[in-house]
């Protein structure tokens, strides 16, 4: 029997392919562990330049979201005030040449320029206080005496509130409604020489609303009332105030319909303030919110004040202003306030 011989390259060839395809596979391995290498130093470049992604608001326990939130809160002001403190020193060591502060922008110092501002040296604005309802007073042709009554079936909250508003507002009166309309009492009030009828009215035995209604010719304003507090409320009242006439300061009162609503304020109290008394009514229109505050004062030397609130304190919104006396069904009305369209801006202010 005859054996042929078969030559070993088949093999050989074989072992060949699997060496280089052993050889392809580690390589590929290679360049894929290398390229996850640098897939993950990149997103560790990545994660450090970005902010971390935690938020105090996934916390879910409300305990330790609480205090996370108050940690982070410290930190911030601690940073704060690390930077200012620098600041500081940084101006103290300049001095001179220390460059002006920052202006920090507020909604008041970034206010809509109104077309009714009113400029004091404007003739025509002379003019029209010369001729409208308040002349006679700001003349010295008649003195303010006011009534103020309230709503039917006051509470205790709201008297108390008007008694206190007698003894701020010098010949004022106050008197119960006794299911009296306006426009009855209106005329009463003219035929006996009150220059102003003031109403308030209420809500779940809170003061909410005020009418200020000036006598014989109007105009009539209608006032939201809020943040009412009497003076037993407050912390560090004086005493009660006394029968003195309280100087009165209006700030703010910028356009044709904020002059003539501080010219109404104006008219309620006497013109000759009695500086014996060292008391004083503020009228404060901040953001179009009218802020009431009374004050007693002393000077401690020439440069100190002393002040100390005598109360009661309240906030006004302006929510109409009508011509004439009262008149809820034919009145004309000057202004009104319309919230969607008025309030849409808030850096424009009508006061």
């Amino acid at each position: 029997m005859d054996f042929t011989e078969v030559s070993s390259s088949r093999g050989t060839d074989f072992k060949k392919k699997k060496a280089k395809k052993k050889n392809v596979n580690e390589e590929s391995i290679g360049e894929c562990s290398e390229v996850k290498q640098e897939m993950e130093k990149s997103d560790a470049a990545e994660a450090t330049a970005l902010p971390p992604t935690f938020s105090v608001s996934e916390i879910k326990n409300k305990q330790r979201r609480h205090l996370m939130f108050m940690k982070l809160k410290q930190e911030k002001r601690k940073q704060k005030m690390q930077l200012k403190r620098k600041k500081k020193k940084e101006r103290e060591a300049l001095g001179d040449k220390a460059p002006p502060k920052e202006v920090p922008k507020t909604i008041e110092n970034q206010r809509v320029y109104d077309e009714t501002t009113v400029d004091p040296a404007d003739e025509e604005v002379a003019f029209d206080e010369a001729t409208d309802e308040f002349s006679a007073y700001f003349h010295g042709l008649t003195n303010p005496k006011v009534l103020i009554t309230t709503s039917d079936r006051p509470r205790g909250r709201t008297v108390k509130f008007c008694n206190q508003l007698a003894s701020v507002i010098p010949n004022a009166h106050v008197f119960y409604r006794r299911g009296l309309a306006l426009k009855r009492i209106i005329p009463q009030c003219i035929s006996r020489d009150f220059t102003y009828l003031m109403v308030i009215n209420e809500d779940r035995k809170v003061p909410n609303g005020m009418v200020l209604c000036h006598l014989p010719e109007g105009p009539t304003a209608h006032f939201k009332v809020s943040n009412v507090r009497l003076r037993k409320e407050m912390k560090r009242r004086g005493k009660e105030p006394t029968d003195h006439y309280p100087e009165v300061i209006l700030n703010n009162f910028t356009t044709r319909l904020g002059h003539s609503i501080g010219r109404m304020f104006a008219a309620l109290f006497p013109q000759n303030p009695q500086f014996l008394g060292r008391q004083v009514a503020t009228f404060h229109n901040q953001r179009d919110f009218v802020f009431f505050r009374f004050h007693r004062y002393i000077f401690k030397n020439e440069k100190k004040v002393g002040i100390q609130e005598l109360g009661p304190r309240f906030t006004l919104k302006l929510r109409s202003l009508q011509k004439g006396t009262f008149d809820s069904k034919y009145g004309e009305y000057e202004w009104v306030l319309k919230r969607h369209e008025m309030d849409a801006c808030r850096r424009k202010f009508q006061l």
